[in-house]
């Protein structure tokens, strides 16, 4: 069996989750639910990312240190996180003394291999603010498309930047023209990757095409050696004399946090975090099979892509990534989700009034899986009101509802006709497969559809007249629905956690397996009750109004 390791992207500790940003990390719970179905190995990590100016600065304004602000945050994506359903096997925080560790080893090993090199360069010093500016305080112009960027990247075109690069630079703290200065650093030799990682991208497959899009372009256009480190006084220390007044830059620190907390997870549970990275684990251990997912938003392709599997060659015998699953952008009510405007849905506050599994499935069933999509109040209520309640939930209650009225809460008597039969065995092969190659829109779809043959056979077969006219040809319809229900349990587990841990309370079923199940005759249903209340349609237009005023408010 294969060892699964699915690295979540890591939220930036410096404000609340919004629901574009956690379409961009839900895949990653679907993914180890699945795969735990399965009977897998599964290690599923993320954390928080704690480190960089924008916490050091925002913490400084509100009198607190960096670790207090971030730790603020982290706290609030892990309630977040755990009201949603998540399964993460670790989800820890990069200002931890586990992952500075780790991230200096690897910096280490990268210098004494030769892929780390000291450079002495111009670069942009507030004098103000008397402080040198890293990448995303420094503001301007894109000097390829002329849209306004930051220092590391160019959101419209995504073209990778230095902050000298841009045209009319000014300091984002104060607004000032930053002036260069010139200081030296440790510079990750990226160029002498390039045959390598395009040989590496080339044969590669189980990527998203965005990413292979992004990073052929940018193999296209040349790899540039990157600065490991930064002029800052919070994030993780330069293990080398003479540079204690610098950190190790935060964007290749955060990728290692990947493997840091995979080590940090062995250390805390007794686990092999080497079944799940090493090519080669020596000791004449056989070398398992591994399958390597990475899920996060399309912005962080080239950190992932290149950054993270370039670290990977250059600290040795340390297992790349096999599948990137980049998602595309999310909008809200036909615009651009923006922070400094508090134009969002925050995830604690939807979470206040909404079914976890509501947000779940729309993020699936509407998410930017593929191309960029839309979140709009209508949308999310009439996709919960239509699917969730309309198909799912009406199919489940009537059925079983129907056998605690007329055969007293015990399913009847049956045998589970050819179709379904059939039906249900192929719906895990086809489900599965889709899931594996990151297609999770199109695994819910082809369950939904399914769930909607199930309706239509219920309201052809009229168990109400069955009843009356064959009780045993009644039971025998009814049964068939309960075998029905029991595996969609299974095989929507991934998506909707809660609704389905409903259905095994009801139906006494045990954890969620990938394979057909069956419910035997005279098993008692227990504490049935509605998995999905309708919302009213009048919440659109109230939800719509909260959000205009919301931009006039703070967050």
């Amino acid at each position: 069996m294969t060892n699964i390791f699915i690295g979540g992207a890591w939220p930036y500790a410096n404000g609340s989750l919004h629901l574009g940003r956690l379409a961009s990390i839900l895949p990653g719970d679907i993914l180890a639910r699945y795969y735990r179905a399965k009977g897998a190995q599964v290690l599923y990590v993320s954390g928080s990312d704690c480190h960089g100016t924008p916490v050091a600065v925002q913490a400084a304004k509100e009198g607190v240190t960096p670790g207090e602000f971030a730790g603020r945050y982290h706290a609030e994506f892990v309630d977040c996180f755990s009201k949603l359903g998540f399964t993460y096997d670790l989800y820890t925080r990069t200002d931890q003394p586990a992952h500075h560790t780790v991230v200096r080893e690897l910096f280490l090993k990268l210098r004494d291999n030769g892929y780390l090199y000291k450079k002495t360069t111009l670069q942009c010093y507030c004098e103000r603010d008397q402080r040198f500016l890293p990448d995303r305080y420094v503001e301007g112009t894109c000097p390829n498309c002329g849209q306004p960027a930051r220092g590391d990247q160019c959101d419209y075109c995504s073209a990778l930047l230095d902050p000298s690069d841009l045209l009319e630079r000014v300091c984002k703290i104060c607004g000032t023209p930053p002036v260069l200065r010139p200081t030296e650093h440790y510079y990750l030799a990226l160029s002498n990757y390039q045959s390598k990682l395009a040989h590496y991208v080339d044969t590669t497959s189980g990527w998203r095409e965005n990413a292979v899009r992004l990073t052929r372009r940018y193999l296209q256009e040349g790899l540039q050696d990157r600065a490991a480190t930064r002029d800052l006084d919070w994030g993780v220390d330069v293990p080398v004399e003479g540079f204690s007044d610098k950190k190790i830059y935060v964007w290749i620190e955060a990728v290692s946090g990947y493997l840091s907390a995979s080590k940090q997870w062995a250390t805390e549970t007794g686990g092999r975090w080497e079944d799940f990275w090493l090519e080669n684990p020596g000791n004449g251990s056989q070398n398992p099979d591994i399958r390597a997912y990475y899920v996060h938003g399309k912005d962080n392709v080239p950190f992932h892509s290149l950054i993270w599997p370039a670290i990977l060659f250059g600290a040795g015998g340390l297992h790349l990534p096999d599948q990137l699953l980049a998602c595309e952008y999310m909008t809200l009510e036909g615009q651009k989700f923006s922070t400094s405007r508090n134009w969002a849905i925050w995830v604690p506050d939807i979470l206040s009034r909404y079914q976890p599994d509501s947000v779940r499935y729309f993020l699936v069933a509407n998410g930017p899986e593929k191309r960029d999509t839309d979140f709009s109040w209508r949308e999310f209520i009439h996709s919960h009101n239509g699917e969730l309640l309309g198909a799912f939930g009406n199919f489940v209650n009537r059925s079983l509802a129907f056998v605690n009225k007329a055969f007293e809460g015990l399913v009847p008597e049956g045998v589970l006709e050819p179709q379904w039969d059939n039906n249900i065995k192929v719906l895990y092969t086809k489900a599965g497969e889709h899931i594996e190659a990151g297609q999770f829109k199109d695994a819910l779809e082809f369950i939904f559809s399914y769930i909607r043959q199930a309706n239509k056979y219920f309201d052809e077969q009229k168990p109400w007249i069955e009843l009356k006219v064959s009780p045993v040809s009644c039971g025998h319809t009814l049964y068939n629905c309960v075998q029905i229900i029991a595996n969609l349990a299974n095989l929507l587990s991934p998506f909707i956690p809660f609704s389905c841990d409903q259905i095994r309370s009801f139906l006494s079923l045990e954890e969620p397996c990938w394979h057909s199940i069956s419910v035997p005759a005279g098993r008692a249903i227990h504490g049935l009750k509605l998995l999905f209340d309708r919302i009213d349609v009048n919440r659109i237009e109230e939800e719509t109004a909260l959000l205009d005023k919301q931009i006039t408010g703070s967050h």
